[in-house]
């Protein structure tokens, strides 16, 4: 049976404004484990039996987070399945790519965001939540860098995608018609605030003018590649509604965890 590896990763010193993302591991389970939900993915698989919980990284204050975030993905990856990271901001995915892409020399990174995170430094931190993917592709993480749902892009911004060869489907121009044309295997970073803040107002940032969750679920079942890892990133609990925002992390937790499987087979 193919299983699915889920870790929390409860981190967010390294955001800008709003603490909050770190509490986001203990309100997604409960949504994604509640008895009011089905554990049936759109994919037609039933995920009762096959999402393993490695629980959450439990961070010292004596150790480099980062260390331990890489060491600890890395891990969870040697039981060779697919793996969905729980954020946590969007910091995280820096070393959680370092710790995937040992395991996969050919990866795209598919970025659902409102927001670059492309930023050299933020207030003087290189490790700041709006600059994980300038790091990523200095270290070159992935072979392709593709960014969908963007709408706060300024100058500093387009230089970076020039440097980088970064591929952006700004939301103003995202539709139904969009080809992907995926080639490698896929790592999908899932911010949250990607969405429209009418489906996701539980986020640090909120960007109006996003993507409805109908369109982030068609884009992640329209991957025709081996998903490989995901993270789903920046739910702050502190700003949600009614948990509003936990519950469609916990949908978008299955419909990647979905596809991963529809993938493999």
């Amino acid at each position: 049976m193919t299983r699915i590896s889920l870790l929390g990763i409860p981190h967010d010193d390294n955001s800008s404004c709003f603490k909050g993302p770190a509490q986001a591991p203990a309100h997604i389970r409960p949504e994604l484990f509640s008895d009011a939900y089905s554990m049936w993915s759109e994919t037609g698989f039933d995920l009762t039996d096959m999402l393993v919980d490695h629980g959450d990284i439990r961070f010292d204050a004596a150790a480099d987070p980062w260390d331990l975030i890489e060491s600890e993905v890395g891990r969870v990856l040697e039981t060779g399945d697919p793996l969905i990271c729980l954020g946590g901001d969007h910091a995280i995915s820096w070393p959680v790519l370092r710790a995937v892409r040992r395991r996969h020399p050919r990866l795209t990174i598919l970025h659902i965001d409102a927001h670059p995170d492309m930023y050299d430094a933020y207030q003087g931190n290189p490790r700041s939540h709006t600059s994980p993917f300038a790091r990523i592709m200095e270290e070159r993480l992935a072979d392709r860098l593709i960014q969908v749902g963007l709408r706060t892009v300024n100058d500093h911004h387009r230089d970076q995608f020039k440097r980088f060869g970064v591929e952006v489907i700004e939301a103003a121009r995202f539709g139904d018609n969009v080809q992907l044309d995926l080639r490698t295997p896929v790592y999908i970073s899932m911010d949250l605030d990607g969405l429209d803040p009418a489906f996701a107002p539980g986020v640090s940032h909120r960007e109006p003018g996003g993507l409805t969750t109908r369109q982030v679920i068609n884009l992640i079942q329209s991957v025709d590649q081996p998903i490989v890892a995901a993270d789903i990133v920046e739910l702050n609990p502190r700003r949600d509604i009614a948990n509003l925002t936990a519950i469609v992390a916990a949908k978008l937790l299955k419909e990647i965890a979905g596809m991963m499987i529809r993938t493999r087979v």
